[in-house]
């Protein structure tokens, strides 16, 4: 059996699918945005998380309307889901009552025209006759809609104190 030369193995490039991949790796991804852009979005969304504690702790139903996406979607720490109207609707009613809120911990990530928002919370508060007020650790969302964040989901969880779970085994 004949060989071929190596120099006949090596496959010619097309032209098309080389200027292609040199257009491909000029392109920035639209999570890899540039520090100073990221460092702006931060400030942003922090004063949007804080623009959100005051609306909640002062009621601002109108504030709190403004800043939630109309496709919604909170899990409270409960587990109960509610949409944007249900969340207004308790708020208007009186039924979730916050007195305050202390956020720490606080820390956000940006991925394109997403924000991922972690923090702790100590809150005071009740809903309908239950008292609601501990320590939480909460994820909220949010998606730039048209130049605008909104808030597309928020979760929150329960911290429970462990030393008295471990006082209570004994």
């Amino acid at each position: 059996m004949r060989r071929r030369p190596a120099s006949s193995l090596c496959l010619k490039p097309v032209p098309q699918a080389v200027a292609a991949l040199i257009v491909l790796a000029g392109c920035q991804p639209g999570w890899a945005l540039p520090h100073h852009e990221k460092s702006e979005i931060h400030k942003e969304i922090e004063a949007l998380e804080q623009q959100w504690q005051q609306a909640t702790v002062t009621n601002n139903i109108g504030e709190m309307s403004r800043l939630l996406a109309d496709d919604y979607v909170g899990i409270t720490s409960n587990g109960t889901v509610e949409n944007k109207q249900q969340a207004l609707a308790q708020r208007s009613a009186g039924t979730v009552r916050i007195t305050r809120l202390e956020l720490t911990d606080t820390r956000v990530r940006v991925y394109g025209d997403t924000a991922v928002v972690t923090s702790q919370a100590l809150l005071e508060g009740t809903n309908g006759t239950s008292d609601i007020g501990g320590q939480y650790r909460y994820t909220r969302v949010y998606n730039r809609r048209l130049g605008q964040w909104k808030i597309v989901s928020f979760e929150a969880s329960r911290m429970h104190d462990f030393d008295a779970r471990a006082s209570n085994k004994h």
